[in-house]
């Protein structure tokens, strides 16, 4: 759907439920994702587009043209192995370059790559290729191999496996030394702007994943409105982001898509260990991340500055930041004292962190989660400005992301060019245009129940400011009712007790019952540091779950949380579990979300034990 067929709606007074944004970058029919490839060649195919991670730690750079060279002849291997046009392709692995090489291989080939997570088991590997009819996988390493051949007895439809490790690329481009050019680019221009790209299967926190059909349009129109829109400041020709986050997510599929017409440089790293060695050596401009680890990144540089008796310095100077961020938004902005007193934080502190993710970072996009206030002003203030975004795997990833012309703290910005944004009268963010999927593969009354007329049903909360900014306050189907008849959002409580040091994860209770309740998980690897910075010994989760000093910590992280609330809303008592949420456990989805129905089945009995005795915490 072309942006130009959503119409306009004016925000005023009296309508403040609708917002559109018309696309400034029109797609023709047939385009696709190949010639977008080939559009980057054309402009710019001697300049860098991918640098690839050598073994000695240095980046080896690829040119446009050497990446598109490299494409075709994997597409070539791929033909060379039976894939025909439209045939789907499997690829299951972590953040690496030969993912990528492989989506443009299949789009340039005319087949549909279907992207499996890493980590998922047997029996989900067996209903992603069997829902969706693929035939050939691609698999990192052998591991992942054995997952597969032990799906294949539910999956009769995969014939082939090859093994990233084994040398898959380069027995693809020699099998398909044969196969010619021209018939490359007949197979590329089969495929038209609306014929489909990918098959995406949610990660879903309950049932079967379900298979998100996203087009080629989905993926060329958005990305070329949102560099139209983001390009000269974020991702100027040039800019530079290293790929972290699962390319079976739709966000880090999307990136990989953006850097294309942006001319920008587009670096991967597998293992997340290593994370901020590969920033210091990669020197991105642009980020993107989800808040998880802006959150762990401020917790490492805290106790780090802890350990070296520093920890007053460090806190003192990411209050500055803070502060200085925040006056920013006034209209005199920070005043001279204000100034010097940062100027003298980023001497002592903030340029660490600077250098910390390479020294070159000035933009990051945030989403998947709430960043939160506090977090969203700290790297203002460092130099790193965060834009939240917002979106799903069925709208591509981003609807919303704030502009830097006009960035407001604790919304997802307004709709990007091509996309409109509704609020239903029971508050749901429905969403329309440029990313919005086709429908669920297989699956029509799944399709026709997550539309009203024409509009997505994104299963979100929010509202709308004069600006056509959105503010996200939480998902429709965990809203929770409290016997008293109070509507309470969880998510504004977990995000904020979440940024704790000690938090892992975070599942506000309290359906039916008479006050709101936590459940909370320890993270384990930032527990060491953390006793050891506020002088207490080292200990495990589960004599940590019970420490006074621990308790009382917590104590007071929920004091604060319950600030941004009413009483009625605010956390009343909590349990500290002792095992976290983790994918392997099956309490977290793939891309990191907790599977809150699981969690409040597994955890029935520990919940009740919450209102056991309530005559100390009875909702007022």
């Amino acid at each position: 759907m072309d942006g130009a067929d959503l119409g306009r709606t004016d925000i005023g007074a009296a309508a403040a439920a609708e917002h559109v944004t018309p696309s400034i970058a029109p797609t023709r029919p047939d385009e696709n994702l190949a010639t977008l490839l080939a559009d980057r060649v054309a402009r710019s195919g001697d300049q860098p587009m991918v640098e690839i991670k050598r073994d000695d730690g240095t980046w080896q750079v690829l040119t446009a043209r050497d990446v598109s060279d490299r494409v075709k002849a994997v597409a070539k291997g791929l033909v060379a192995h039976g894939v025909e046009p439209g045939d789907r392709i499997g690829i299951m692995s972590r953040t690496r370059w030969e993912w990528t090489l492989l989506d443009f291989a299949s789009w340039v080939a005319g087949a549909v790559p279907v992207p499996v997570y890493e980590t998922s088991s047997a029996d989900q590997v067996a209903w992603i290729v069997s829902d969706s009819d693929v035939h050939l996988v691609v698999v990192e390493t052998a591991t992942h191999a054995d997952v597969v051949a032990e799906a294949r007895g539910q999956a009769a439809s995969v014939s082939e496996v090859l093994v990233l490790a084994d040398g898959a690329i380069d027995t693809l481009v020699a099998d398909g030394a044969d196969v010619t050019d021209e018939e490359i680019a007949r197979r590329s221009a089969l495929t038209g702007a609306d014929d489909l790209a990918t098959i995406i299967y949610t990660s879903g926190t309950t049932g079967r994943p379900k298979g998100a059909e996203l087009t080629h349009r989905n993926f060329v129109a958005l990305s070329r409105n949102a560099v139209a829109k983001l390009g000269a400041q974020v991702c100027p020709p040039g800019s530079r982001t290293l790929l972290f986050m699962p390319l079976a997510h739709v966000f880090a599929r999307f990136i990989e898509v953006l850097v294309v017409p942006a001319g920008a440089v587009l670096g991967h790293t597998p293992d997340t260990t290593t994370l901020l060695e590969d920033l210091q050596s990669f020197r991105p401009t642009f980020i993107l991340s989800v808040p998880r680890v802006f959150e762990k990144v401020y917790n490492a540089s805290e106790q780090k500055a802890a350990a070296g008796g520093k920890r007053g310095i460090f806190q003192r100077a990411a209050k500055t930041s803070i502060v200085y961020s925040r006056a920013l938004d006034e209209p005199r902005g920070p005043s001279l004292w204000l100034r010097l007193q940062h100027k003298v934080a980023d001497v002592l502190v903030l340029h660490k962190l600077r250098a910390a993710l390479g020294g070159q970072a000035e933009w990051a996009i945030s989403g998947g989660a709430p960043l939160g206030e506090r977090l969203a002003h700290f790297y203002r203030g460092v130099g790193l400005r965060v834009l939240e975004g917002y979106g799903l795997t069925e709208t591509t990833a981003p609807t919303n992301v704030n502009l830097p012309e006009l960035t407001k703290i604790g919304t997802v910005g307004p709709p990007l060019p091509g996309t409109g944004i509704r609020i239903a009268e029971d508050g749901e963010i429905l969403a329309k245009g440029e990313g919005v999927f086709i429908g669920y593969h297989n699956n029509p009354a799944a399709t026709a129940e997550a539309f009203d007329d024409g509009w997505f049903r994104t299963g979100d909360l929010g509202s709308i400011d004069e600006d056509g900014y959105v503010r996200i306050t939480g998902r429709k189907k965990e809203i929770i009712v409290t016997a008293g008849g109070k509507n309470v959002a969880p998510a504004t409580l977990e995000d904020r007790l979440r940024g704790h040091p000690l938090i892992s994860q975070v599942v506000v209770v309290g359906d039916q019952k008479p006050f709101i309740g936590a459940l909370v998980t320890l993270d384990a690897d930032a527990l060491s540091g953390w006793l050891a910075t506020h002088d207490l010994p080292d200990m495990d989760v589960a004599t940590a779950s019970t420490h006074p000093g621990v308790r009382a910590a917590l104590d007071r992280a929920v004091e604060r949380t319950n600030k941004a609330v009413s009483r009625a809303e605010s956390i009343r008592k909590y349990t500290i579990l002792t095992t976290d949420f983790t994918i392997e456990n099956d309490l977290l989805t793939p891309s990191l979300k907790v599977k809150r129905a699981k969690v409040l089945q597994q955890y029935a009995d520990v919940i009740e034990e919450l209102y056991v005795d309530t005559r100390q915490a009875a909702e007022g």
